[in-house]
């Protein structure tokens, strides 16, 4: 493997609990109303500093999707997918855009996310 360049965000942005790579900007949130198994979880436009895994079917609450699962380039931790493809007209603005699980990242002030915050269960775009 060759060397990592890593792209450095500046501002308000998101970064692996791991290792604290930067991954997303807080202005490329799309809608922070998504659930997954841990609990929130933000649609974002634009994420960095990734890898992506296979493309596979998954069903979700909103209906059939292709996506990856991405992961953080630098620690190699899932920190949550990308959709490839929605097969429903009404979610096809979701293609090509990321998940982010607030449980496996940092907030923009370092803070983490813990389960606990919420009522865990109200409903899930994941249905793992």
């Amino acid at each position: 493997m060759g060397r990592l360049f890593l792209i450095n965000l500046e501002g308000n942005f998101y970064s692996c609990k791991h290792c604290q790579t930067h991954l997303a900007l807080a202005d490329d949130i799309i809608s922070k109303s998504f659930h997954c198994r841990h609990g929130k979880a933000y649609l974002f436009d634009n994420v960095v500093n990734i890898t992506v895994g296979e493309k596979e079917e998954r069903m979700m609450i909103t209906g059939m999707h292709t996506v990856v699962d991405i992961f953080c380039v630098t620690c190699g931790s899932i920190v949550g997918w990308k959709y490839e493809a929605a097969y429903e007209k009404a979610q096809k603005y979701k293609e090509g855009k990321f998940i982010l699980e607030r449980f496996k990242v940092l907030g923009p002030d370092g803070s983490n996310y813990f389960i606990a915050q919420e009522l865990h269960g109200a409903g899930s775009d994941d249905d793992d």
